[in-house]
């Protein structure tokens, strides 16, 4: 095995000292500590650490993502959202995008549903929700499943991507907030460990 973290390469079934090594099948002998087929590398000490503070910043960077694209179609702060078409002033924050941006085999459908209530009920729910789990670390696999989701979908918008015969940066985020979950990244910097430990989320794990 293979120790990142020390620098140096033990052996996973070393013989004995004064112990002779095994014959072969072929009958033939060989000397020395046995190789084990595959080496197993693990991440210990400062590089581990390093690694949780890593992908507790991505989680972040990625909640205020969410976050921000809720908070300037709520309040129309004249980033991607004019001031006139806040949802607070009756705007609609999904007939730009699905309405006049929407290309690819999907545009019809989502031609259809652009400024539709209910589609934007969802989507700014959506939005801050999965804004807020990620900042927080609690919710991790449901933020997770939801802002893959999203990204997909959002993904579908646009097809092909402009720079790209089929990779963009939706498909990216998504797999970022799957492996954020499965790596457990809610708990550092986070409430992920005092989230797991509430009676609630032990009695119902997908809440994790």
């Amino acid at each position: 095995m293979v120790n990142i973290a020390n620098g140096h390469e033990t052996s996973t079934s070393a013989t004995s000292p004064g112990t002779a090594a095994p014959p072969r099948r072929d009958g033939r002998h060989h000397s020395g500590a046995a190789v084990a087929p595959d080496a197993t590398f693990t991440i210990t000490g400062r590089t581990a650490v390093a690694a949780r503070y890593l992908l507790a910043g991505i989680r972040l960077a990625l909640g205020w993502v969410f976050l921000w694209a809720f908070l300037d179609k709520l309040f129309g702060l004249g980033r991607g959202t004019p001031a006139a078409n806040a949802w607070l002033d009756g705007g609609s924050p999904t007939a730009g995008f699905l309405g006049k941006a929407a290309t690819g085999p999907f545009t019809g459908l989502y031609n259809a549903i652009a400024g539709n209530v209910v589609v934007d009920v969802l989507f700014m729910t959506a939005l801050l929700g999965i804004g807020v789990a990620l900042i927080l670390g609690i919710g991790m696999r449901i933020a997770a499943a939801a802002g893959a989701l999203l990204t997909i979908l959002m993904w579908t918008a646009v097809l092909p991507p402009e720079t790209n015969p089929f990779m963009d940066d939706h498909l990216i985020y998504a797999a970022v907030l799957i492996l954020l979950a499965l790596l457990g990244a809610g708990t550092t910097w986070g409430l992920g460990r005092r989230w797991a430990a509430t009676p609630l989320v032990r009695r119902n794990t997908w809440l994790i």
